[in-house]
């Protein structure tokens, strides 16, 4: 099982690798520069080649990249467009670089302009993003719905695969607090929700998971992560998440309201529920 959570690397990549062994975890999700700006971290090779030491003397999972919510692809404003893309293609080519495995996102916001042109807004971006020469691989993160964002439904991410040029470049971070925003019941028919996601996606397609209970209703769109357990989705349905047998060898990214301690306390849960029958 690969389980770990959302760590700075602030400090530097080494750092968050060590830091990640020190809670128990196999795998981390980080930014890909500050969240909130657009500032990116400098480059240091022998940080670098530090963490990955430590990656693979402790057999880690393939870690993940998350954007900064600051983009929107899906914008119809040329500056906020324009920098989205930039950041993007920035940060898309030094992950490559960096050999990280995976780099998930938010889709974007219509923003009153209707999911069809958003739709098109972000495949156009990603056709420019991608060259096809890369490794790394975007991640269309599964969204709650709130306001006008695009990817609530698996028919909207569809359509932006089917959209880009090298789809083979495209692949699935599945959000289990905002698909259960979204209405789908991965509660009480888990093998529904997971069916109609291979028939309209392709299971080969989901990569990453970013585990998170759910602190609002189920389909409410609303975007709040609970700690495990201690939401709408609840411990019962996050054990049969992490046991089923079409998930439980993707790796699981924690994005819990948590410190260290609490996100430690997480993953020896989680480790104990996998091997509860």
């Amino acid at each position: 099982m690969y389980i770990g959570c959302h760590l700075s690397i602030a400090k530097g990549y080494e750092n968050a690798a060590k830091v990640a062994l020190d809670i128990g975890a196999n795998v981390f999700q980080f930014f890909s520069r500050n969240p909130r700006g657009s500032s990116s971290k400098d480059l240091d090779i022998e940080d670098v080649d530090n963490m990955n030491k430590i990656l693979e003397k402790n057999n880690f999972g393939p870690l993940l990249a998350h954007a900064p919510y600051i983009i929107n692809l899906a914008s119809y404003k040329p500056n906020i467009y324009g920098m989205a893309k930039g950041i993007m293609k920035e940060d898309y080519q030094r992950l490559n670089e960096l050999s990280i495995p995976y780099f998930t996102f938010h889709p974007g916001n219509h923003v009153g302009k209707g999911t069809e042109y958003g739709i098109e807004r972000i495949a156009e971006a990603l056709n420019e993003i991608i060259t096809g020469e890369e490794t790394t691989m975007l991640l269309l993160e599964t969204m709650a719905g709130q306001g006008t964002e695009i990817g609530k439904t698996f028919e909207e991410l569809k359509a932006i695969m089917d959209r880009v040029e090298h789809s083979e470049l495209i692949g699935v971070c599945f959000d289990t607090c905002h698909t259960h925003a979204a209405g789908y019941d991965i509660v009480n028919d888990l093998d529904g929700v997971l069916e109609e996601f291979d028939r309209i996606i392709g299971i080969d397609k989901l990569k990453a998971i970013h585990l998170n209970d759910n602190k609002m209703e189920f389909g409410s769109q609303k975007d709040r992560h609970a700690k495990i357990g201690e939401g709408t989705i609840g411990l019962e349905a996050i054990k049969n998440i992490i046991k089923h047998p079409i998930l439980r060898d993707i790796p699981f990214y924690l994005e819990t309201p948590n410190e260290l301690e609490g996100y430690r306390k997480e993953i020896e849960l989680l480790k104990e529920l996998v091997t509860i029958n």
